[in-house]
């Protein structure tokens, strides 16, 4: 007998996601459905995944062990939101009524807006400030199903400022359930004091910024804003390759505004991710679908930044690319918290099927964090990341604005129950 301190059963729909990561091409589709299934773990990890009727004979519950009754709801494993930029003091509120009113992203920070007003109220904050507003975000998140997710630093741009996000991203993961996976985005943009000689902030990047995030452990991925009008192709090679050197993995943020070259760039250099991807070139999808690079789409910043068109969703399935969801979370264009909202926006928007939406932010958006090992899917070994829903169905999730989780389980622990968090866990999610 398999011993188990937590457990669900009569679950309707269990969407395990299991099988080989990435997923691509029609395999995106599949999400390991199983009817009438149960599931237990033991000490924050899943040990048994099967038939509900088989239950009594293959697992044991220990003393106190906990036990959801999902009634017959579809349970599906916690959500992975695999870029988010939550290190952040300030808003920028009057700039996006400024684009409700008209104004184009570029409108904005051509006026002092956009990314350099946000590291002035960051590089002003403190860490413990900056964890604080770090830690109240991902709370927002994991009440809309995300048990892990990506943080980047950003809105720095210096040296100290930039360590001082990452440190405060570190001390929010210490104290919160969802699971961080920190990324040095140093080059967001050429801060105002470099402008006039940008070689010296990418040799700041290269020599300083990068090498200090190393020495300290505070940044598993780097990435950088490759776009027209930041960092062009050739200075996010350098910089891309000197936090590869420096034993970082990598990430790029890549035609979001114009077809620049970044998803050739991503694929030359096989980055884990290629993100926004609005504008990506046939050429860009080859290089992103020959590399196993994951195409991470962010619906929810196109709609907001009012760009007017969103990411070629379906076309990268069908060129052979793993794809996956985020929310960039952030003050200018990011400002729904919700993976299921993104879900929404990828299905009605960008044409993608309910189960591939569901694949991108769990399996695909696992493996872009190179966490296939760990999180994104219901299997034996990994996390016990779950979400009981409120039915069977699992279009619950994208009706926007209807309560469709009923409880978040994290390492085998109840946190969220009703939309509300919890301290202790609970015998009964609907309690």
């Amino acid at each position: 007998m398999i011993p188990a301190d937590f457990a669900v059963r009569n679950v309707g729909l269990l969407a395990t996601l299991a099988g080989p990561m990435p997923r691509v091409g029609a395999s995106q589709r599949d999400i390991g459905a199983r009817a009438g299934a149960a599931v237990a773990a033991h000490q924050g990890r899943f040990v048994w995944v099967g038939k509900e009727a088989a239950f009594d004979g293959f697992v044991r519950l220990l003393p106190g062990a906990i036990v959801l009754d999902a009634g017959g709801a579809a349970v599906v494993p916690g959500l992975v939101d695999p870029h988010t930029h939550l290190a952040f003091a300030g808003d920028r509120d009057d700039e996006i009524r400024s684009r409700l009113a008209g104004a184009s992203y570029e409108e904005v920070a051509a006026a002092g807006g956009g990314i350099v007003r946000t590291v002035e109220a960051t590089r002003s904050a403190t860490r413990d400030e900056l964890s604080r507003l770090v830690s109240r975000r991902l709370d927002e998140m994991l009440l809309c199903g995300t048990t892990t997710a990506e943080v980047k630093s950003g809105y720095g741009l210096a040296t100290d400022a930039e360590l001082r996000s990452l440190e405060a991203i570190r001390l929010a993961a210490s104290r919160h359930p969802v699971s961080v996976v920190s990324t040095f985005l140093g080059a967001h943009e050429v801060p105002p004091e470099h402008r006039a000689a940008r070689e010296r902030y990418v040799d700041l990047l290269i020599r300083e910024m990068i090498p200090a995030v190393a020495a300290r452990g505070l940044a598993t991925f780097c990435d950088v804003f490759c776009e027209k009008g930041v960092f062009t192709v050739a200075e996010s090679r350098q910089i891309l390759l000197a936090a590869r050197a420096h034993g970082m993995k990598l990430r790029i943020h890549a035609d979001e505004l114009a077809s620049t070259g970044g998803a050739e760039l991503a694929g030359e250099l096989r980055a884990r991710s290629a993100d926004h991807l609005v504008h990506v070139s046939k050429e860009g999808m080859a290089a992103l679908a020959s590399a196993s690079c994951v195409a991470t789409l962010l619906p929810s910043a196109a709609l907001y930044l009012r760009l007017g068109r969103f990411a070629p969703a379906r076309a990268l399935v069908d060129a052979g690319v793993p794809v996956a969801l985020a929310t960039d979370v952030n003050p200018g264009g990011g400002l729904s918290p919700s993976l299921p909202f993104a879900m929404a926006l990828a299905c009605f928007a960008m044409g993608l099927a309910l189960e591939e939406a569901l694949c991108a932010v769990t399996a695909n958006a696992a493996f872009s964090l190179d966490l296939q090992d760990e999180r994104g899917t219901i299997e034996v070994g990994k996390g016990a990341d779950l979400l009981v829903l409120r039915s069977s169905r699992l279009l619950d999730l994208v009706r926007v604005g209807a309560p469709a989780i009923v409880a978040v389980v994290k390492d085998g622990r109840v946190v969220v129950r009703n939309g509300r968090r919890v301290d202790e866990p609970s015998v009964d999610p609907a309690a």
